[in-house]
C-alpha cells in the first residue's frame, strides 16, 4: 500500500512539473493565425510596437471591452510568439517624455 501511494505521489508530481514547465515556454505560430486568434477570441487589437534585440518586433494586443492584453514578440522567420497575457488593460493618455529626458 505505502509503494502505490509513493508512486501515484511522485507520478502527480511529475504531471504537475510537466504542466508548468510547458505553460511557461513561449507559444509560437504563424503570424497571420496569432493575429486572427487575438482579435476573434479576445477581441484584441494592435495598442503598441516597438524593436526588439535580434530584428524582432514586440507588440501589445488589449481589449478596452474585456481588459484583456498580450505582448507578442514576432521572429525575423516570421514566426510570432506570445510572452504574457493579462487582465485589466487601461489605456494611458499623457505625453511622453522629451526625447533623451528620463522620467
Amino acid at each position: 500500500m505505502n509503494q502505490t501511494l509513493l508512486a501515484f505521489s511522485l507520478g502527480a508530481a511529475g504531471l504537475i512539473l510537466a504542466a508548468t514547465q510547458v505553460h511557461s515556454a513561449p507559444q509560437c505560430g504563424a503570424r497571420d493565425l496569432v493575429l486572427r486568434q487575438l482579435a476573434e477570441r479576445y477581441g484584441e487589437t494592435r495598442r503598441g510596437v516597438g524593436l526588439a534585440a535580434n530584428n524582432s518586433v514586440m507588440e501589445m494586443f488589449a481589449s478596452a471591452a474585456s481588459g484583456s492584453w498580450t505582448i507578442t514578440v514576432t521572429l525575423p522567420d516570421g514566426r510570432m510568439c506570445l510572452l504574457a497575457s493579462g487582465e485589466g488593460f487601461e489605456p494611458v493618455a499623457e505625453d511622453l517624455p522629451a526625447k533623451g529626458r528620463r522620467i
